[in-house]
């Protein structure tokens, strides 16, 4: 039987040592991948091939409820079993994380449980009934990509064609007056978009204009067919 492929994401270097020690003696398992900040953890989420069965979460990272969000895309993106990892029962949060995909989740001072909850997650076991669990994730992917197909919908209604291209410039790091340059002009003009993307989508900057999205599946480096759906905006 191979062994069960385990993916820990925590900010707490030495208990992240001890836990992948202490997994790793297991024989079952291994632990195949870490990760300490939620950014790191959302570009390895971002891939397309699984590198883990079962995902180890922490909640909360560099003092946010980061683990949250990453569960979700752990989730939809890879259909990884996802259980939380917290230092209290902090309710609101569980229930959350459970909201967001996750199957399982455990207190960080019982660590020893953690290879039978491990088991049982990818055994498809977990502590809630299998069958309404799975059922449960399944709504809620289905829940989700429909939330995000409407956003995408609202966004595209919103953004013009040239505001799409702007942020899409902003988000590779180009500066206004670079922005300018590169489609021949003015700053001001440049301006007036900036401002009209950040009146529509109630931003508080445009950096933050084009993470929210790219957060929702805009601006995909080297995917062919964010390519095509560009060339496609700029004839129109």
């Amino acid at each position: 039987m191979d062994a069960i492929r385990i993916l820990i994401v925590e900010d707490d270097l030495d208990w992240l040592r001890g836990l992948t020690d202490y997994l790793n003696r297991q024989g079952d398992m291994t632990v195949v991948e870490s990760r300490s900040t939620a950014e790191d953890a959302q570009a390895l989420f971002s891939q397309a091939t699984p590198s883990a069965d079962v995902v180890l979460m922490d909640i909360m990272l560099q003092n946010e409820p980061a683990g949250i969000s990453l569960a979700e895309q752990a989730f939809l993106s890879w259909g990884a079993k996802v259980i939380m990892l917290t230092s209290m029962e902090e309710k609101d949060f569980i229930f959350r994380s459970f909201q967001a995909g996750a199957i399982d989740y455990q207190i960080k001072s019982r660590f020893e449980e953690l290879p039978g909850i491990i088991r049982a997650a990818h055994a498809r076991k977990s502590a809630i009934n299998a069958a309404v669990s799975e059922q449960m994730r399944e709504e809620f992917r289905r829940l989700k990509r429909l939330e995000q197909q409407f956003k995408i919908k609202e966004v595209r209604d919103l953004i013009t064609p040239t505001e799409l291209q702007v942020l899409d410039m902003i988000d590779q790091g180009h500066t206004q007056t670079e922005i300018a340059n590169r489609f021949f002009i003015s700053l001001r003009t440049v301006k007036i978009h900036v401002g009209h993307i950040l009146k529509k989508l109630g931003s508080p900057s445009s950096k933050d204009a084009a993470q929210q999205l790219r957060n929702l599946g805009f601006f995909e480096r080297g995917s062919s067919q964010k390519d095509n759906e560009i060339k496609k905006e700029k004839s129109d």
